[in-house]
């Protein structure tokens, strides 16, 4: 079973909720433009994706602790 890579649009939709924000609201469009246009965000993001697929890929078994601590990095936790 594989699972699918989220489009753009459910990213954006991700992002808006967690911000409390409707998709075409002006905080939203202005994070897509960001995004479109920022070289560093989208390293941040593309290294976040990576080591998310890693984790998935691989099986990683992490301390309980460090566990933790790379779902809050990542804005994970619930």
């Amino acid at each position: 079973m594989s699972e699918t890579k989220p489009t753009c649009k459910e990213v954006m939709l991700h992002i808006c909720d967690n911000l409390g924000e409707e998709l075409n609201s002006a905080k939203c469009i202005s994070i897509r433009a960001h995004m479109e246009n920022c070289n560093s965000c989208n390293r941040y993001f593309n290294s976040v994706e990576t080591t998310i697929e890693f984790y998935k890929k691989y099986n990683v078994e992490l301390p309980e602790k460090a566990h933790n601590r790379l779902i809050d990095m990542l804005g994970l936790k619930d």
